[in-house]
């Protein structure tokens, strides 16, 4: 329909993907009704700049509350579904793998099953143009060697419980479009850094933990390679996949910026040491620590078919995108101070192997 503002449901919007993707979708017209049931990663201060927009809804709800979420979806009749709601670190799916479980298979299936009969209630072209996008990872084809990318068609070989429980998620989405015609399809993204993350994860623990005077942990040798996405980047490309992707399909989004942990925590601390400087480099905090159970080794995307297709290219390389990173954290001090104040920089998990129910 011409002049139809979209209204899309994000779940998980709170988080640091879904808040950037939030941010993103009210900032280029959309309406947004955000549902998230506020974790411990979850941040509605993430939100502050949309949470009073008239195209921004807010909703406390868990996905696996079926009732809850059909009553969402009739009352704001989204014409697309962003699935981010998911328990996302590696080291706590080690640790307590039933959340994971629960949340990342348990509650796709439930917002699966609540999606597609909301679909087929639309009249036939609003059927014709709802899409549902689950929003996965990299980890889901497990680990590369030296050499080469992980492709769409490459075999999931997931490692860890949270990786594995995101395949599961995955393989739903496609059953679901494959057996039911239900309009689903997946991205897969390498590792994201920007504002407002977690500062459970490796590039918001380094830039805190050395503000602090604490510790920087690398995980074994640091090593182990990523391919790093600029999460606003990586917003603008689920936008894409969502308006212009093929349903059944899948598309990998990367920034193709490779590093090992020790070459991401290094510019971390070059740029501390030129913003915040001490008395000595920030580098001389780094502490070589066990590494995590299963680690994969090696991560990299092949970006080329939502490039060549959908026409996205990441605009921040690793150098400039760090740099607004750590930038930001330097200058929303009033964002992370409460989570260390609660004592959440990064406490260490994962080396309990022994599952916990």
């Amino acid at each position: 329909m011409q002049g139809h503002t979209k209204t899309y449901l994000v779940t998980g919007g709170a988080g640091f993907i879904g808040s950037s993707l939030c941010r993103h979708l009210i900032n280029t017209g959309s309406k947004v009704v955000n549902v998230d049931v506020l974790t411990y990663a979850a941040n509605l201060q993430s939100l502050s700049d949309i949470s009073d927009h008239n195209n921004y809804t807010f909703v406390q709800a868990n996905i696996c509350d079926r009732d809850r979420i059909a009553q969402i979806l009739k009352t704001h009749q989204p014409d697309g579904v962003f699935h981010l709601a998911a328990e996302s670190h590696v080291d706590r799916s080690i640790t307590g793998a039933s959340d994971f479980i629960q949340t990342n298979i348990v509650g796709t299936f439930a917002l699966l099953e609540e999606c597609m009969k909301y679909w087929q209630t639309l009249p036939a072209s609003n059927r014709d143009n709802f899409r549902f996008l689950n929003v996965s990872t990299d980890e889901v084809y497990g680990s590369l060697g030296k050499d080469g990318l992980f492709h769409e068609t490459t075999a999931y070989d997931p490692s860890s419980p949270y990786s594995a429980s995101k395949a599961a998620a995955d393989h739903l989405c496609i059953a679901w479009q494959r057996t039911y015609g239900f309009p689903a399809l997946i991205s897969n993204c390498s590792n994201n850094y920007g504002s407002h993350q977690f500062p459970e994860k490796l590039i918001p623990l380094m830039i805190l933990s050395a503000l602090h005077d604490r510790p920087l942990p690398v995980y074994g040798d640091g090593k182990q390679i990523r391919d790093w996405l600029y999460v606003d980047d990586h917003a603008k490309a689920l936008q894409l996949v969502m308006e212009k992707g093929l349903t059944g399909e899948k598309y990998n989004v990367g920034g193709r910026n490779e590093r090992t942990n020790l070459q991401v925590v290094k510019r971390i601390c070059d740029l501390l040491d030129q913003m915040r400087p001490n008395k000595t480099s920030y580098f001389e905090q780094v502490e070589y620590v066990q590494d995590r159970p299963g680690h994969d080794r090696r991560y990299a995307i092949d970006a080329s078919r939502i490039e060549n297709e959908l026409g996205w290219k990441a605009q921040e390389n690793f150098d400039s995108g760090m740099e607004k990173t750590v930038r930001w954290y330097l200058d929303n001090t009033s964002w992370w101070q409460p989570l260390a104040a609660q004592g959440k920089l990064g406490e260490r998990l994962g080396l309990n192997t022994e599952f916990t129910p």
